[in-house]
């Protein structure tokens, strides 16, 4: 970031106000999300311990194939706040409905690729000839709900774009709800099994896309939007995609490639990997919040032509972002002797995770700072930059993480790799947010 006098304290509690009415929502409604695993995993455990590997196997399946397509909602929550600062509610409203549009054909492709290759899918997932025709059915039918899904993150980036994510939080918690009501009484009321599960899942994933369409649609009438197709918003909606899947696609390389690295270090430091990595990803759905205020802040400072606005905005949630990982790394410090007896009572695998745990507490601030950057290049519309900075960080954390297991550094050594990883993301990002080339004005990029 470029040397700059301090925000002034009127400036300074007006983004405070905005940061905090933005996060404070998003990060219940990221919570939110995994719940609707945990309640099926819950719920089908009790058929049988296959019937929960089929699970396990199918929801793994899903949930990459859904994240892998997450651009829909940061790209779209950036064009809508661009507009939204533009002062161009119509304009904002039809490029959302174009990110709705594309998440229904998407979606689509996607079902027409999973309903056939189930079982090749479920295969190559390693799954036990036991488990394997449980996770066929349940990915089988689970997929149906794909393009509700992936509606579900185009239009929840439509609603950030508008600056409200209360919408999100509350359509988020009656899915919850309403998943585990439909999950247990069609498991077990009407005595469908692990089907039963997936079809209620279903249901209430489309349940929460026809909320949020009744939301977008109501808005659109109102600001005399077009609900109709667009075939040059949709080629604008995947110009501005495209990048982002080469991010995602990126992080999930890395995360796969620490995966099997920390497998082939034995039983019990994989066991201890996958607990950590649970750890990891709550503490990511905190900072995640703060980046995504920062994309619709940011956005919408950048569509009124407030260049200055953006770059004070993008300080404060600096700041914020540091001083939570600041927070967080005290946490994981402090809660290491209670968290890990919750996931294991092996006492190889505690040894194997404790020092690891003081690299994640370690990077916690780095995590703070690189993930509200993210969230600020995000809603610059800055997606090509984030593509080549992650495929860079992505070079620079395959040899390192591999020689782990040559050099014999164990699963503490794979985390100082992570920890390396997310250094280098925050000096690519520091750089790019330094040059100010991330700042162009106006209701497009």
């Amino acid at each position: 970031m470029p040397q700059a006098p301090a925000i002034p304290s009127a400036a300074r509690r007006r983004h405070d106000r905005e940061i905090i009415a933005l996060a404070v929502p998003a990060f219940g409604a990221l919570v939110a999300e995994p719940l609707f695993v945990i309640a099926d995993s819950a719920i089908v455990g009790h058929l049988g311990t296959a019937q929960l590997a089929g699970l396990g196997v199918a929801s793994a399946l899903l949930t990459t194939a859904v994240s892998v397509f997450v651009f829909l909602a940061y790209a779209t929550t950036a064009a809508v706040a661009r507009r939204v600062g533009a002062n161009d509610l119509q304009s904002a409203i039809r490029q959302g409905m174009d990110g709705i549009w594309l998440a229904l054909l998407l979606g689509a492709a996607v079902i027409a690729v999973v309903l056939p290759l189930a079982p090749a899918l479920v295969d190559l997932f390693g799954a036990s000839s036991t488990a394997a025709p449980y996770a066929t059915t349940y990915l089988r039918i689970s997929s149906l709900g794909i393009p509700a899904m992936l509606m579900v993150l185009a239009a929840t980036g439509v609603l950030r774009g508008l600056q409200d994510t209360r919408t999100p939080l509350y359509v988020a918690v009656a899915g919850f709800i309403a998943n585990g009501a439909l999950n247990a009484a069609l498991v077990y009321g009407a005595g469908l099994g692990i089907a039963g599960s997936a079809w209620g899942t279903v249901i209430a994933q489309c349940g929460m896309a026809a909320i949020y369409l009744a939301v977008v649609v109501r808005g659109a009438r109102r600001h005399g939007a077009s609900l109709r197709p667009d075939a040059a918003g949709i080629r604008a909606s995947v110009q501005a995609g495209v990048p982002l899947l080469v991010r995602t696609l990126s992080l999930r390389a890395i995360l796969m490639i620490a995966t099997a690295v920390a497998a082939r270090l034995g039983d019990a430091d994989i066991a201890a990997h996958q607990i950590i990595l649970s750890l990891w990803s709550l503490l990511a759905f905190a900072l995640d919040a703060i980046a995504i205020a920062g994309q619709a802040i940011i956005g919408r400072y950048l569509g009124a032509d407030d260049a200055e606005g953006a770059r004070e905005a993008c300080r404060r949630m600096v700041q914020w972002g540091l001083a939570a990982g600041v927070v967080l790394g005290m946490l994981v410090v402090a809660a290491r002797p209670l968290f890990l007896p919750v996931f294991t009572s092996d006492s190889i695998v505690k040894d194997a995770a404790l020092p690891a745990l003081v690299m994640v507490a370690l990077s916690q601030p780095i995590c703070g700072v690189v993930f509200v950057l993210d969230g600020i290049l995000m809603g610059a519309g800055d997606g090509p930059y984030l593509a080549w900075a992650m495929v860079a960080t992505l070079a620079v954390f395959i040899p390192a993480a591999l020689l782990v297991p040559v050099l014999g550094g164990g699963l503490t050594a794979l985390w100082a790799a992570m920890v390396l990883m997310m250094a280098v993301r925050m000096l690519t990002l520091w750089l790019r947010t330094r040059s100010g080339r991330w700042i162009v004005t106006g209701a497009t990029r």
